[in-house]
């Protein structure tokens, strides 16, 4: 075996070089590129090597540089740098074809072309690949299908080995080769700050790292600008409009070490630019991104102006008679008020807990619109959300992005929404549950694709957990008294019969449940250690509650307030698919990150993608799946390099580098669940940060549940989080807006 002293200036000096042959891939991290795989070395011999690099194949020649190490699986090379290049021989080529690494070809084509093109296949497959429909049973569509394929391998490769020797996650390269395809490497080297937008996910740091990577000064005037940008975006993501002018400088000198000086003239080059806009909001020189400054203004502007009173509210209370006769009910007086106050005004807010008649309201409103002879069409943030919404009204409901059909501008170069002031939607109503859930940007849109005259009706829990996105939009509403809104607040009699109802209310008020009282559909098993917690969630879930209640696995949700930690949703996600759907003979799995995606497995999108295509049993075609749906795996295919989520009643392809897309979903944040409600809730309560052990996250929580509640935890953490009702202040200015244009 040839080994090469190597000799550097830095700490590494005992270095070696080895150079071979790629015979097999043992393993490979598709998210970070870590590969084990074993080299036929030039000098002979089969030698292991561990190290980064992504989309090996057989068939590939590589020189390493690193140290021999020794483990529990004997001698490695433990490669610290690699570099390789494609094999130019018939095996080399052949072996290389026939690993799978490209989308296709198996063993039996990979024969067919190399013994067609000899050494030159691979140049045929990248610059010629209409001429493999010379070969037999090689149709011309499947010949350039297989030249696209190899195509982007290679140059997928070459972006994917950039991303490894700077250390930043591959994921995001992924990311970014699908929206730029082979012209990805000049994007970043354009504009490396690109990753940190919402879509790849990366941070300021691993954006910068690549930036300084590509030759950017420290403090470049795009350096110290995109820094700006990353904060304000950042901040978004909390919840936050704009964030104070002081605040925001401050921040972006901690974040790249520059002085104020130059912080402030960066944020003055965006405001003459037009990227962010500053205005004065309650006594604060406010700074937005551009866009959530739009939407601000635009959705404060539209409520206002959609406040006064419509055609048919003089014959509301008539109606209304007429509606309750019709459906044999009696209404209370506040929701008689909602009622009236919905048909009369063009804008209206109904919130209210858990058992205060919200449903039985919102079929009454339905019921005089239908009279009325209004079109009215129901929304929700999320699929569950609509679903449940559809099952309570008896009515077809969508989320709020199949209502706004997304779709593609070919002249923006993006998605949008088709229906907006262009094109805007056929109904003469829109009534929208979970209300508490949607965001400015999402507000905004709706508003932008409401007919003239259309009616809003917006519902939902203002003491729930606020959007994930920026904005309060729902408590600023209420808060500001500028739009007709009435709270229902009388639990009925029969919710009054439901441990789960009264105690959400009593947490709600800032009491403590009585948890000694296991009764009814409330009850508190004391696990103050994680693995004792743990253990006793899978025990719930794999044998007491569908042994002795008949209620089965996929119809109890283990919710959690935090994601890391023992007895977070990651750990037991991990847990509780080792318990409810175990490896077996036969059932195909792809490991991705931390995971193992399964046959079987319940799983969650965790973010918007928007082109994804899926299909209905019946033919039917679409496109976007959303944050929040959940499926289940049908099917793995190592050989396609995919597999196929079943969501409700239409299914998804993911192809493997869409994973980081998935997660398990047997566990989920409290957040995560929102808009939903299940037939069983498990909550883990045992740790957590003192920002996620709060009332409102407690009693959203609780009011996941529809049958039963289970808390397993720490009653001492019970009871903080019922003291806890501080709440993460969220700079917005819809609410001084809607006061002061009124």
């Amino acid at each position: 075996m040839r080994e090469t002293e190597m000799q550097f200036g830095g700490p590494d000096r005992n270095a070696k070089e080895i150079s071979g042959t790629i015979q097999s891939v043992i393993y490979t991290n598709e998210e970070n590129g870590y590969t084990v795989l074993r080299l036929e070395a030039d000098s002979g011999g089969l030698v292991t090597v561990v190290g980064t690099l992504p989309f090996a194949a057989p068939g590939e020649e590589l020189n390493a540089v690193g140290s021999w190490t020794r483990s529990s699986y004997g001698e490695q090379f433990k490669a610290t740098e690699i570099s390789r290049i494609e094999p130019d021989t018939v095996p080399g080529i052949y072996a290389y074809l026939a690993s799978g690494i490209i989308k296709g070809v198996g063993p039996a084509t990979a024969r067919n072309i190399v013994e067609h093109f000899g050494t030159e296949a691979l140049a045929i497959l990248e610059e010629q690949p209409e001429r493999l429909g010379e070969l037999k049973g090689i149709p011309e569509r499947r010949a350039r299908e297989i030249g696209e394929a190899y195509r982007k391998q290679t140059s997928l490769k070459r972006l994917l080995e950039f991303f490894t020797s700077a250390g930043i996650k591959l994921a995001y390269a992924l990311r970014l080769y699908r929206s730029y395809g082979d012209e990805a490497m000049e994007a970043l080297n354009a504009n490396p700050y690109l990753l940190c937008e919402d879509y790849y996910g990366a941070t300021f740091a691993d954006a910068d790292k690549l930036a300084l990577k590509l030759g950017f000064q420290t403090d470049s005037p795009e350096r110290v600008e995109a820094a700006v940008l990353f904060e304000l975006s950042h901040n978004a993501g909390n919840g936050h409009c704009f964030i104070p002018l002081d605040k925001l400088a401050s921040a972006v000198c901690q974040l790249i070490r520059v002085s104020e000086e130059q912080s402030r003239a960066a944020i003055g080059r965006l405001i003459e630019s037009g990227d962010v806009v500053q205005e004065e909001i309650v006594g604060l020189q406010a700074v937005y991104l551009r866009k959530l400054h739009t939407a601000e203004t635009y959705v404060s502007a539209k409520l206002l102006t959609m406040r006064g009173r419509l055609p048919g509210a003089d014959t509301a209370a008539r109606n209304l008679e007429l509606a309750q006769r019709e459906m044999g009910i009696t209404l209370a007086p506040n929701q008689r008020e909602a009622v009236i106050q919905a048909v009369q005004y063009g804008i209206f807010a109904l919130t209210g807990g858990p058992g205060t008649g919200k449903t039985t309201t919102i079929r009454a409103i339905l019921r005089i619109f239908d009279q009325m002879g209004l079109k009215t069409s129901l929304a929700a943030p999320t699929g569950r959300a609509a679903k449940r919404m559809q099952e309570l009204c008896r009515r077809d409901a969508s989320t709020i992005h199949r209502l706004l059909e997304t779709g593609y501008d070919p002249e923006l170069d993006m998605l949008v929404f088709k229906k907006n002031q262009r094109d805007p939607l056929t109904a003469d109503a829109v009534i929208l549950d979970e209300a508490s859930m949607v965001d400015i940007s999402l507000m905004q849109a709706l508003l932008q694709a409401l007919k003239p005259g259309a009616r809003l009706v917006l519902v939902g829990d203002a003491d729930q957990l606020p959007s994930v996105g920026p904005g309060n939009v729902l408590k600023d509403l209420l808060r500001s008294g500028t739009v007709p809104a009435v709270a229902l607040d009388q639990v009925f009699r029969q919710a009054e019969e439901s441990r789960i109802i009264v105690s959400a209310h009593q947490i709600n008020q800032g009491i403590l449940p009585d948890l000694k009282k296991n009764t009814g559909d409330f009850f508190f098993l004391r696990r103050k250690d994680g693995e004792d917690a743990v253990k006793t969630v899978i025990e719930l879930c794999a044998s007491r509650l569908p042994g002795k209640m008949g209620i089965q696995p996929g119809e109890i949700q283990v919710l959690s307030p935090t994601r890391v930690g023992v007895t977070g949703t990651m750990n037991l996600n991990l847990a509780l698919q080792n318990a409810l759907n175990p490896p077996a003979e036969g059932k195909a799995e792809k490991e991705y990150g931390p995971y193992r995606f399964r046959e079987g497995d319940r799983v969650m999108q965790i973010r918007n993608n928007y082109d994804l295509v899926w299909k209905r049993s019946d033919g039917s075609c679409g496109t976007g799946v959303y944050n929040g749906d959940i499926g289940h795996i049908r099917s793995v295919d190592t050989a396609e390099q995919s597999l196929v989520v079943d969501f409700d009643d239409r299914s998804a392809e993911y192809g493997f580098d869409l994973l980081n897309e998935l997660e398990p979903a047997y566990a989920m944040t409290v957040h995560k669940s929102q808009g939903s409600e299940y037939r069983a809730v498990i909550l883990s309560l045992v740790s957590g940060a003192a920002t996620l052990l709060t009332r409102s996250v407690l009693y959203t929580a609780v009011t996941r549940a529809k049958e039963l509640l289970i808390v397993v935890g720490d009653d001492q953490i019970a009871a903080a989080m019922v003291d806890n009702n501080r709440t993460q202040k969220r700079y917005s200015g819809l609410k001084t807006r809607l006061v002061k244009d009124q």
